[in-house]
């Protein structure tokens, strides 16, 4: 009899677009969406796989690893939705872990609209912490589901693009998209 404590964690690596994903899943919800450098034929990116497993090991002791494209699919058709521009918001659920503070970051992260920006200083404002902007960077940093918790949708005070745990160029690609969906 498997132990109650012990939760399965569907991955895999998907290709949509032009884009790769490491991307991961409770029975709860989507908990890690990452993009994957490397060619998923070749196997899974080093890198992202050792993120996503530091990630657990800190979110979830122990859990069970289980390769499923299937039980991915729900999270694969929104988030190809979006890359297509035919989604502008995410309904799926969400298994989001993190400290209270983070979890009020990401809460902040979804009310940013669709095609709009804001700096750490106004995420900081939302939160009615002013002082707090390193903070509010180091939360945004960890955020485990990129794209669907838009932590790209967060700039520099002067509008610059700034650190994305998915790489500048792809942080830039997304807000063009959405940009050209308005």
């Amino acid at each position: 009899m498997q132990n109650e404590s012990i939760k399965s964690i569907y991955w895999g690596v998907v290709r949509l677009l032009e884009n790769d994903f490491l991307m991961a899943a409770t029975d709860e919800g989507l908990c890690y969406l990452q993009f994957h450098e490397a060619d998923p034929a070749g196997g899974v990116d080093e890198g992202a796989w050792l993120e996503l497993a530091k990630w657990a090991r800190s979110q979830l002791p122990e859990p069970n690893w289980v390769e499923d494209a299937e039980k991915l699919q729900p999270y694969i058709l929104q988030l190809e939705e979006y890359l297509k521009g035919l989604r502008t918001t995410f309904t799926l659920p969400l298994d989001l872990r993190g400290t209270a503070f983070q979890q009020s970051v990401w809460r902040v992260l979804h009310e940013i609209p669709h095609g709009e920006t804001f700096s750490y200083s106004q995420v900081a404002q939302e939160l009615d912490k002013i002082s707090a902007v390193r903070a509010v960077g180091t939360a945004i940093g960890a955020n485990p589901v990129l794209i669907v918790v838009p932590c790209h949708r967060v700039v520099g005070k002067d509008g610059s693009l700034t650190g994305y745990r998915g790489g500048l160029r792809n942080k830039e690609k997304l807000l063009l998209l959405e940009r050209a969906g308005l």
